[in-house]
């Protein structure tokens, strides 16, 4: 039942969601637009501005020349994910001026909005003026923006009138009043992503990246901004649900039905515990002979991939400052991708190619095109691509990474491996908006910290923050599975449980079991069969309980049968939590259950586990502990 008259005046206008429950209200006042955000009787975003400041072009009279709103019933079906099938129902609002049109979208869980710029004319955007004013007092979880490593930061809470600096979206907000909001963008395309700062008014506004000279993007009309999102929930868990960032998008334009996601293992972590290089040399990993052990090894794991990192030239030396000379069509001399290919094809295992540009854009773009003919000759169908540095380098500037001209040539890629049916897992990327519902070979990327952060970087809690903040944007490659836990080079701050745990709570298009394969078949044998089952392709979420930074716990059901899989990790408490199994269709499941011992410690004792087998029905409640640093999986294989 709708709680508010919409407005309808020639300086407010209003639209309701579908169930009555978010209004979002637009005023014309002072010759600026405003809006406010409204759920239920709560004003939740207060006096907003929404502008643009564009170079040499005139502002005209903010008279609002037409006025139309309608609803949409709609449900999408995704290729791949975690949930198969996703609402698409809205009432939309188009505010058309002499110049632009403002559309908006109301959700039952979200607001999004963009600008529609007219015309045919060349602008500058110099500028980004839109405004989210939440109340001072909220807390927010956030990492910084324009840092040296891009995302990947820990997370901190914060009140918002405490904010320093301009911080990454998604930006998760639990306003005073206990409502949940998460600012964030959808469908970003020639534009510089958009960061949030407080301005000088104490107001939340956007910070679009900008590029070398200071504009925020160069454009042709007419034009239009990504969609600003603003996901709404009721508690921190329900916020987690949301997927309208992914409606937000275009439908595939083409045949993608070769995409398929993938589970896989790599020659990376070996050499992440200095077992291996990945510079030629005595200890060099990528070599002809290690790659067909890892083949081998793929198939007595029962896993379909495998990475191979380090094969081509330009890895000598310091690599980060020498990456403009790296070669992607040319391997060291102790390796051969023919062999190494067709040995893979006859083994029937993916081989994921290896590209790390380490930045340098216009020598990765000079040689791109050969590049994936290369791997797409050589029946090389998944790419990880990388872009460490602090900076990029485009048409000779330093740019960063989340800018106009980095966001274009993320795209680049994507379009172009489309066209070889190849799919991609980018390290160092542009965020997740939801460009994988248009083109679905974007199975992952990174975009926070993952264990290669291992050893002293990573807090306990940081999985517990993920959900809340980045994974809002989308599936993560957080390479999980590193069961070689007390290693001295890389101590892991987890206990074996929540290892496997991850394969669950942090989903991927593209999955990576990241350690050692003899850590998985000659230590642990029993809890890699996990590992091996469980799908990177989902029907449905549903997720159970947490908060944010403490805890989260999940259930997917698998989109190939009728099992389904629960994973909760904790941060540094241990706690234990109550499982309703109501999500189960009727009749019995048979538990297959990986969860912490109750001594069990992620410093002090990481590998007590405790695995089990029993019969469950969906009117059954699990009492599970997690341990301090801990966590579990459960296999639900119904009978």
């Amino acid at each position: 039942m709708k709680r508010w008259g919409l407005k309808n005046s020639e300086t407010e206008k209003s639209i309701i969601s579908p169930d009555g429950q978010i209004k979002f209200e637009l005023d014309i006042k002072n010759h600026q637009i405003f809006y406010h955000i409204f759920k239920k009787d709560q004003e939740i975003v207060k006096n907003s501005k929404l502008d643009l400041d564009i170079a040499d072009y005139k502002k005209t009279n903010l008279k609002l020349i037409s006025f139309r709103s309608f609803r949409h019933d709609e449900t999408v079906e995704m290729l791949w994910g975690e949930d198969q099938f996703i609402d698409n129902t809205y009432v939309e609002g188009e505010f058309v001026f002499e110049k632009f049109t403002i559309r908006v979208r109301a959700f039952n869980d979200a607001v999004a909005f963009k600008y529609e710029l007219t015309g045919d004319e060349n602008v500058t955007i110099k500028n980004e003026l839109t405004e989210f004013n939440v109340d001072l007092d909220s807390t927010c979880w956030q990492i910084p923006a324009y840092r040296p490593d891009r995302y990947e930061y820990n997370y901190e809470a914060a009140k918002v009138y405490d904010l320093k600096e301009s911080v990454h979206t998604p930006l998760t907000i639990r306003i005073p009043s206990g409502i949940y909001l998460s600012v964030h963008e959808a469908a970003l395309y020639d534009y510089g992503s958009t960061t949030i700062k407080l301005d000088e008014n104490n107001i939340l506004s956007t910070d679009v990246t900008p590029l070398s000279d200071g504009a925020k993007a160069y454009v042709t009309l007419p034009w239009n901004t990504p969609w600003r999102l603003i996901m709404i929930a009721d508690s921190a868990i329900d916020l987690t649900k949301n997927r309208v960032m992914y409606v937000l998008n275009e439908p595939p334009k083409e045949d993608f039905s070769w995409v398929k996601t993938l589970k896989f293992i790599g020659i990376w972590w070996a050499m992440y515990v200095g077992e291996w290089t990945w510079a030629p040399g005595e200890r060099h990993g990528a070599t002809t002979a290690h790659a067909k052990e890892y083949i081998n090894a793929a198939v007595e794991l029962g896993i379909k991939g495998v990475l191979i990192e380090g094969w081509n030239d330009g890895w000598e030396g310091n690599w980060l400052e020498n990456g403009v000379n790296n070669k992607f069509t040319t391997s060291t001399p102790d390796f051969n991708l023919e062999e190494v290919a067709s040995y893979a094809k006859a083994k029937n295992i993916e081989l994921v190619g290896h590209h790390e540009t380490v930045g340098f854009v216009d020598n990765y773009e000079n040689q791109i095109e050969d590049a994936y003919n290369y791997y797409a000759a050589n029946g090389v169908h998944y790419i990880k691509t990388g872009y460490a540095g602090s900076m990029i380098t485009i048409n000779g500037k330093k740019e960063y990474h989340h800018s106009q001209a980095g966001v274009n040539h993320y795209q680049k890629t994507v379009e172009l491996a489309a066209k070889k049916q190849i799919m991609l897992d980018i390290h160092e990327p542009i965020k997740g908006t939801g460009i994988e519902r248009t083109w679905p070979n974007l199975l992952t990327r990174e975009g926070a910290r993952g264990q290669e952060y291992e050893g002293g970087a990573l807090r306990p809690s940081h999985p517990c923050y993920l959900p809340y903040t980045r994974l809002l944007a989308g599936g993560m490659d957080y390479t999980n599975g590193i069961f070689d836990i007390e290693n001295s080079v890389k101590r892991i701050s987890t206990t074996l449980a929540r290892q496997v745990a991850y394969f669950v709570t942090i989903y991927s298009g593209m999955t990576m079991a990241a350690d050692r394969p003899f850590i998985y078949k000659e230590k642990f044998p029993e809890l890699f069969e996990f590992v091996k089952v469980v799908p990177t392709n989902f029907e449905k979420t549903v997720p159970i309980c947490g908060e944010v930074g403490d805890f989260y716990v999940v259930a997917r059901k698998d989109r190939d049968s009728k099992d389904w899989y629960l994973g909760g990790v904790t941060d540094q408490d241990g706690r234990s939590v109550k499982v309703k199994l109501d999500f189960l269709d009727a009749g019995m499941y048979r538990a297959y259950m990986y969860i912490d011992g109750k001594d069990a410690h992620f410093r002090d004792n990481p590998y007590s586990i405790e695995i089990s087998k029993k019969r469950v029905k969906k009117s059954d409640i699990l009492d599970i502990y997690m341990a301090p640093g801990g966590g579990f999986a459960i296999r639900l294989e119904k009978i």
